[in-house]
């Protein structure tokens, strides 16, 4: 039997020193935990996964149904454009839709300045057209 530096003995089981005290022998819990868990092995395959399906319905629900919903609401919102609606462009402009075709609207800026837009760079609506205009610009 060898010693320890401490005087306590080693004992060699397995390839694991164990330190023994007064007689008794302590349990590498490490050595111990692996046996039992190598007797379950194939429960923890799927067991695995269970985290990672988890995290991927969190996401769904947190990012992605969001996501295309507003995606879904502003391919509504362009393809109901029409003429007089006053829009604000994916850049920050603000018009006035004067003329509008399948692919593109026309957008006055400012007097007799007007841009041609792809439909897909509208931002969203500031106004729709139905909407009566106050002589205050909308503040009451």
């Amino acid at each position: 039997m060898e010693r320890h530096a401490h005087g306590n003995p080693l004992i060699r089981d397995r390839g694991l020193y164990l330190i023994t005290q007064g007689g008794f022998v302590l349990l590498n819990t490490a050595y111990a935990m692996g046996q039992a868990g190598a007797a379950g092995g194939s429960a923890g395959g799927f067991a695995s996964f269970i985290p990672l399906i988890l995290m991927f319905v969190i996401f769904y629900f947190l990012l992605i149904r969001p996501q295309q919903k507003r995606a879904k609401e502003h391919r509504e919102m362009v393809a109901a454009l029409k003429k007089g609606d006053r829009i604000i462009t994916s850049g920050g402009i603000y018009g006035r839709i004067t003329s509008a075709s399948d692919t593109t609207v026309t957008v006055e800026i400012a007097d007799k300045v007007r841009i041609k837009l792809n439909r897909g760079n509208v931002g969203s609506l500031a106004q729709p057209a139905s909407a009566p205009e106050t002589a205050d610009g909308g503040n009451n």
